[in-house]
């Protein structure tokens, strides 16, 4: 039997709904700038003919349940909300054909991927990682996982609000690249597994936040989230 120094973490996961059983999650993979209103307001057009999709990671230990209560992270002035479709994987799959991409979906959720902006910004202007201002601590929030097996979504509102005041309201048939195409972009780097999760991109709109702040969104047909900005430790 294998002993640990120091216990290990425990599994990242998160609810099904309609099961007992929960998501194991394995990794977690976010598409940058695929909303071409989005990439504008960041300052950074899309041209699609001439670029290929881009990604960054988490770690799983910044998974977050919705409903829950976040500490405002440390050594920020600008920390932002991105309202996402997630996309949970179900099954083996290394160089997938874009039309064979719905045989390893598993389901979906509603996601939130919150960021300091001011650290983001600073580490691109810089040409550094994007770490500290992405994988930030409970940052990547996703509700329930929706099973949909094979079910390639192409048209649903998503939206987002903060204190009742909606910021962002679009739809995922805007995505830049879609759900097809990710996969089997994605598929060319890492051979992808089941309990993977790629957060597929966010609309316009982001913004930031404060202690207090209570953020709600949804992805029409699939599920709600839910996150409250707690005081600054």
């Amino acid at each position: 039997m294998t002993t640990y120094l120091f216990p290990p973490p425990a599994i990242a996961s998160l609810p099904i709904r309609g099961k007992t059983e929960r998501l194991a999650v394995n990794r977690l993979f976010f598409v940058g700038r695929n909303y071409h209103a989005h990439a504008l307001e960041m300052g950074k057009s899309v041209d699609k003919s001439a670029e290929r999709p881009f990604y960054f990671t988490k770690a799983p230990q910044t998974l977050t349940q919705s409903g829950a209560t976040m500490t405002y992270p440390s050594e920020t002035k600008n920390f932002h909300f991105e309202m996402e479709l997630v996309l949970a994987i179900g099954a083996p799959g290394f160089q997938v054909a874009a039309q064979d991409a719905h045989k390893i979906i598993y389901g979906y959720g509603a996601g939130l991927d919150m960021t300091r902006r001011d650290l983001q910004l600073l580490a691109r202007d810089k040409g550094r990682p994007w770490d500290l201002g992405k994988d930030v601590e409970q940052s990547s929030v996703c509700s329930e996982i929706v099973p949909m097996p094979g079910v390639v979504i192409e048209d649903a509102g998503i939206a987002l609000e903060v204190n009742g005041q909606t910021k962002q309201n679009s739809n995922v048939d805007k995505l830049i690249w879609n759900i097809r195409e990710i996969i089997a972009d994605l598929s060319l780097f890492y051979h992808l597994q089941p309990g993977d999760l790629i957060y597929t991109g966010t609309p316009e709109g982001v913004g930031a936040v404060l202690p207090g702040d209570k953020i709600t969104g949804r992805v029409d047909g699939v599920a709600e989230v839910a996150l409250t900005i707690g005081a600054a430790q």
